[in-house]
């Protein structure tokens, strides 16, 4: 069975940061992308970020760029979120998914992913 279990959220200031965590299992970690994806009240689901082990192809929103970064440990079949600088506007339920294409940019944007968790609420406090 394919699980991704996400953590780390919370409340945190406006300038603070947070950890985000996908924990994966189930599949081949490597045969992978990960995404990052979040959504507001009210808006759209948004695709953020996403990386690929196998050839370490990464990609970023232009929303987060620069102040998310994402990273993987293979050994533990993990994928993280650091998010610093962190604004108001980043409020939200942050998800991670699993998808056998790759990290493409069209593919995030859509959200064309296979496999999902269950979200985890961040919330940034002016």
């Amino acid at each position: 069975e394919v699980k991704l279990v996400e953590s780390g959220g919370g409340l945190v200031q406006a300038g603070g940061s947070l950890r985000l965590s996908c924990a994966t299992s189930g599949f081949t970690f490597d045969d992978y992308a990960i995404g990052w994806f979040r959504q507001a009240p009210g808006k759209e689901r948004e695709g953020i970020s996403c990386i690929s082990s196998s050839d370490g192809r990464t990609f970023y929103a232009d929303s987060v760029k620069g102040r998310f970064t994402i990273s993987s440990d293979n050994a533990k079949n993990t994928v993280y979120l650091q998010m610093s600088s962190l604004k108001p506007e980043d409020t939200a339920v942050y998800y991670c998914a699993a998808d056998l294409v790759g990290c493409f940019e069209s593919i995030v944007a859509a959200g064309l992913y296979d496999h999902w968790g269950q979200g985890t609420q961040v919330t940034v406090s002016s």
